[in-house]
């Protein structure tokens, strides 16, 4: 028993991997799915833009809310009821039978995957000691790339053993094997250093929660976010249609490949934040070691800009490498930076906040990116998303001087 207790919130730590791993491959399914679904539903090209539209609608909503909740119910109740609202609505998938159908279970998949970020991150705050907590957050939010990397293959070759129906169903069964297991696990309160939130510190919690938005540092989270969550996008929905297009890459050679950018992101999530702990540990300076890594991050999404020069089509791929390895140091710093400065408390709330401002820019970025690549080239795009994070780091520089926590939290 006590080398369960010793190990338990590094148990945690692989759970909330396997959550974030999950939510990826669940929302995937369908996009890999959707080429057999047509055939059978007759769903149009707009209608499935409706489909995943409704997806980000309340993915964008329930990344706030679903941050604030978790923050007032704690992880426990908070990632085990995401998973299993999620897992609920994949299983629904494979009952579909319209359009309509899968609009609405798209819209229900948002809902549950919107508290999965908010819930990882939360598990770690709670759990984890802060000279290891960027390390954790790189281990929870890397099953991301994992299930990204994941998804394709395994989609493709279960729908041609169970069908599409039996992928959504199959794949809703382990989500709710993970509930399950969650559930199972010892509850936080039996640390001490970690009690239960008394009716005081939850009043507290609300007035506190009224004043959040008043604060600067809130605000270039979301900011930085709104800005730079499009070109992730930009790079997960339009590079295969670039390959293939300008390029001249199969599709076939697109699937053989693209893994390799995610493969990138997952290693560099884990890695940034060993390295940032480390430095650290090294430095006691919680802004050294955040915006250090952070720096670096931003100066290797530079080479983004020239793409269009690149010779072949390995080299872009090698470039998107480079570009998600960048965007995994990063992405775990800015989340460890929101926990340093604010808490337990409030760390979800914030990163909900700031979640949902990328997705809002995504939803109404998205479209618009299609008209500058039709009206000009994937010039701009690319010219935009090699600046970005170097702004970015900058605005985070001037606007965040020290990262410390803020006397309120």
């Amino acid at each position: 028993m006590k080398k369960i207790t010793y190990w338990l919130p590094w148990i945690i730590v692989v759970m909330a991997f396997f959550a974030t791993a999950l939510s990826f491959l669940d929302r995937q399914v369908l996009s890999v799915s959707i080429i057999r679904i047509k055939e059978d539903f007759h769903i149009s090209d707009v209608e499935y833009g409706f489909i995943n539209t409704g997806f980000l609608i309340s993915y964008a909503i329930m990344f706030t809310v679903g941050g604030v909740l978790i923050d007032r119910y704690g992880s426990r109740k908070g990632l085990g009821i995401s998973v299993g609202i999620w897992s609920l609505a994949t299983m629904l998938h494979g009952w579909a039978n319209s359009a309509f159908h899968f609009g609405v279970f798209r819209f229900i998949l948002g809902l549950g995957e919107g508290g999965a970020f908010p819930g990882a991150i939360k598990a770690v705050v709670e759990w984890i000691p802060k000279d290891k907590q960027a390390l954790a957050n790189g281990i929870a939010i890397g099953g991301s790339a994992v299930g990204a990397v994941v998804a394709p293959p395994l989609c493709v070759y279960l729908i041609d053993v169970i069908g599409w129906r039996g992928v959504f169903i199959t794949t809703s069964v382990i989500g709710f094997i993970w509930v399950a297991v969650w559930f199972l696990l010892p509850k936080k309160e039996k640390r001490a250093e970690v009690p239960a939130p008394s009716e005081e510190t939850k009043t507290e919690f609300w007035k506190n929660f009224s004043q959040i938005l008043k604060i600067k540092e809130v605000w270039v989270f979301i900011l930085i976010r709104f800005l730079l969550d499009p070109i992730f996008y930009f790079y997960m929905f339009w590079i295969p249609k670039y390959l293939n297009e300008a390029r001249g890459i199969s599709l076939y050679e697109i699937g053989n490949l693209f893994w390799i950018p995610f493969l990138a992101l997952g290693i560099s999530n884990m890695l940034g934040g060993y390295i940032a702990d480390f430095v650290l540990r090294k430095t006691g300076s919680l802004n050294k070691s955040r915006k250090s890594i952070m720096g670096v991050a931003a100066l290797l999404t530079l080479p983004a800009m020239f793409v269009q020069l690149l010779p072949s089509a390995t080299w872009v791929i090698a470039t998107m490498a480079l570009v998600f390895f960048a965007h995994g140091l990063w992405i775990t710093n800015y989340i460890t930076a929101i926990s340093d400065l604010f808490g337990k408390n409030f760390t979800s709330t914030v990163i909900g906040f700031s979640g949902s401002a990328g997705a809002i820019s995504s939803l109404v970025i998205n479209p618009l990116i299609g008209l500058v690549i039709a009206s000009f080239s994937y010039d701009p795009m690319w010219i935009y998303a090699g600046c970005m994070y170097p702004a970015a780091f900058i605005i985070f520089l001037v606007f965040v001087p020290k990262i410390k926590r803020l006397q309120q939290f």
